[in-house]
């Protein structure tokens, strides 16, 4: 996945990494780990959000096209529901941009009723101080809304 590199044009500009990119590489993968760890296990103060960030995802009260933004609407409006829902997760892989300005991550996501497992990809852009500024969600909704 390459992104646009215009990060400077939308505002983004990464401080200087001690330990060139490695730590930089290793940064966002713990980002998107510590996402999935977060969902799984229903903490929602492990995930390290922007007070701005923005949140695209297939189900949501507004709908897949209008994003939530807020670090507290999407504690509120999406993450409410999800403590109960969500039975565990499995981390699969992380994928970042040449850039290092964001990371998406593969996981399973078992849901506890309908019980089924959802396969999904989040998409996250990452400031430089290692806050999630926009957090796009991929996944197949069927299962959840026609079970077998």
């Amino acid at each position: 996945m390459v992104l646009s590199s215009a990060v400077v044009a939308c505002g983004y500009r990464l401080k200087p990494i001690q330990n060139g990119n490695k730590s930089r590489v290793e940064q966002l993968q713990s980002i998107a780990k510590n996402y999935v760890t977060a969902l799984g296990s229903g903490n929602f103060d492990l995930i390290q959000y922007h007070d701005q960030v923005s949140l695209r995802a297939p189900l949501n009260s507004s709908g897949p096209s209008k994003p939530i933004v807020g670090k507290e609407n999407i504690r509120v409006e999406w993450w409410a529901p999800l403590p109960q829902l969500v039975k565990g997760t499995t981390f699969i892989d992380s994928y970042f941009n040449k850039d290092l300005t964001s990371v998406a991550v593969g996981f399973n996501c078992d849901i506890a009723q309908p019980s089924c497992r959802l396969r999904i990809l989040d998409r996250f852009r990452i400031d430089g101080d290692g806050k999630i500024t926009h957090q796009e969600n991929f996944f197949d909704p069927s299962p959840l809304t026609n079970p077998d």
